[in-house]
């Protein structure tokens, strides 16, 4: 029996790359790196940007995390206003509360920064919580995310699904024991997605919804 779903924010529930890949190049530029090609840096979207720079620019940890600074100057100012619902998401979201499903957002983005978005995107309304990342980088990475949000919820993982299209939405799904929903419309690849075996995957918001409403 389904009681919570938890959806990961960018390339899920809301298409916001237009908005981040503009603050990655705008954080780049400061170190005079240029990168035009869109599914390279669709690679940074939904995974922890200190842990993308340190991998795909071969930054130092003091780097990656002037980066992130200049990053979020671009995306708290510009970046998280160029951001918009997936169609269909909304009807989603009703129709799972409508059903009794808790609809949770678990997102690698730190609080403030989901907070914002989540306003922005009139979310509110649907939700009934959230988690994100912390400033102080104990609470980073998607699997650790969801089991913090698990012990808030004090809820039983054979009742929760991750909803996601990154494959930490995937690992961290495997590693707190609950099912996973790979989705295929936002910025992953299908062919790596699998290669992390969720439990299920889909290909857009109609499918999502009809998958989720056979796990009530």
């Amino acid at each position: 029996m389904l009681k919570y779903a938890f959806f990961d924010l960018d390339g899920t529930l809301s298409d916001s790359s237009k908005g981040i890949m503009k603050a990655i190049r705008f954080a780049l530029r400061n170190f005079d790196i240029e990168i035009e090609d869109e599914s390279f840096l669709k690679r940074y979207i939904g995974a922890p940007l200190i842990d993308c720079f340190m991998e795909f620019n071969g930054f130092t940890l003091e780097q990656a995390e002037t980066a992130l600074k200049h990053y979020r100057d671009y995306y708290l100012t510009v970046g998280r206003f160029e951001n918009a619902l997936f169609d269909g998401v909304k009807d989603l979201l009703t129709e799972l509360n409508d059903k009794g499903i808790k609809c949770v957002i678990a997102t690698s983005k730190p609080t403030d920064f989901m907070g914002n978005d989540i306003e922005y995107l009139g979310l509110n309304k649907y939700l009934h919580t959230a988690f994100g990342a912390s400033f102080d980088d104990s609470r980073r990475k998607k699997k650790d995310i969801i089991k913090y949000g698990l012990e808030k919820l004090n809820a039983n993982p054979l009742e929760c699904v991750m909803v996601g299209d990154h494959h930490n939405d995937i690992i961290g799904a495997n590693e707190n024991n609950i099912r996973s929903i790979a989705v295929t419309y936002g910025y992953g690849v299908k062919k790596e997605l699998l290669e992390y075996t969720p439990t299920y995957i889909v290909d857009s918001v109609q499918e999502l919804k009809k998958l989720l409403f056979t796990l009530i």
